[in-house]
């Protein structure tokens, strides 16, 4: 399972196929287009089952903020949220659907050249790479929420790639994620002003032909020296990874204990093959369920810290990880 990972491919698509497997870097973009055979649909079938997304989340001492900007291919949406960490409450949730084609646009580039953005009446969301490792980030809510954020990956360790086919009505899916940025800016929400400087960002970029019922667990959390990145659903362990030191080691399956019912309570996460087993103790969460007649999602996001151990291979010592502060999901979606 652990090994040096491949460079990531230029492409999603090799011979008519997804260019399944788990690398570092990413492609330059993504297009479906080539696939053939047992992987071919029609566009109308795209039009509706191709989902992207891309999600940031940044983490200071005194708070956590979340974001995201998401093409379900037949509408679209964005969220923010800020979650003040000392108070342990949520200053800032905003959510809001758009029109197909007019209010958003996710980037098919997942890293150099990405221009993401969101934009509605009295609120816009924009995402964009600038030049070499830097990335800016600015939001604008009202007057509820404004932010301008820089993210540098010049001193980050290799981002994940996961390429692979998706069943059970689905076709295929890839994904770049990375562990810690740097990050610099302010955030200003709830009436107070968070300095962004000396927190680490994370990114998660999603783009595939996915089924109309999906559903997933998931967990991220990131440190300059230790980070992961864990899902449990439509996607199998492709994306299971952690980050221990600047080395990328891929993960096994990952298993969530926890009450559904209870999402607050602690959460125990472990991987198959021994080398992560973390308590999640939950400190907030953003929520939100919809039921659109053609649509329904049901999520949750818990705020919180891990605790336990990581180690680089099953023979290796154990790493203790205190108080790493990061977000659980539990998602389910017919879109």
């Amino acid at each position: 399972m652990n090994g040096v990972l491949p460079p990531a491919p230029p492409t999603v698509v090799l011979d008519g196929s997804p260019a399944t497997g788990r690398y570092t870097g990413n492609p330059a973009h993504v297009d479906w287009s080539g696939l053939q055979g047992a992987f071919q649909r029609s566009a109308l079938w795209k039009r509706f089952h191709h989902k992207r997304w891309h999600y940031v989340a940044m983490a200071t001492e005194q708070c956590f903020v979340g974001l995201a900007i998401v093409d379900l291919g037949w509408t679209n949406t964005a969220f923010a949220y800020v979650f003040d960490r000392q108070q342990k409450k949520l200053l800032v949730d905003y959510s809001q659907d758009g029109l197909p084609g007019l209010t958003a646009q996710v980037s098919d580039r997942p890293t150099h050249g990405a221009v993401t953005w969101f934009r509605h009446i009295g609120s816009s969301m924009r995402y964009e790479h600038l030049q070499g490792s830097r990335y800016r980030l600015h939001v604008c809510i009202g007057k509820d929420l404004e932010m301008d954020a820089e993210l540098d990956s010049a001193q980050a360790p290799p981002f994940l790639c996961a390429i692979g086919p998706i069943g059970q009505g689905g076709c295929a899916h890839s994904t770049v994620k990375s562990s810690a940025l740097s990050l610099s800016g302010q955030v200003r929400a709830g009436g107070k002003t968070f300095d962004l400087g000396g927190g680490v960002a994370s990114f998660d970029y999603s783009n595939g032909l996915l089924a109309r019922d999906t559903q997933w667990r998931w967990a991220s959390a990131h440190s300059p020296s230790v980070g992961f990145n864990l899902q449990q659903g439509y996607f199998g362990n492709h994306e299971n990874a952690l980050w221990l030191d600047g080395e990328l080691i891929p993960l096994d399956n990952a298993h969530f204990d926890f009450e559904p019912k209870a999402p607050l309570a602690p959460w125990d996460i472990h991987t198959d093959d021994g080398l992560l087993a973390l308590r999640f103790q939950p400190e907030g969460a953003r929520q939100q369920s919809k039921n659109l007649l053609v649509a329904a999602s049901y999520y949750i996001q818990p705020i919180g810290s891990f605790s336990g151990t990581v180690k680089t291979s099953p023979n290796a010592t154990a790493r203790q990880v205190h108080a790493l502060v990061g977000v659980t999901e539990d998602h389910q979606s017919r879109w």
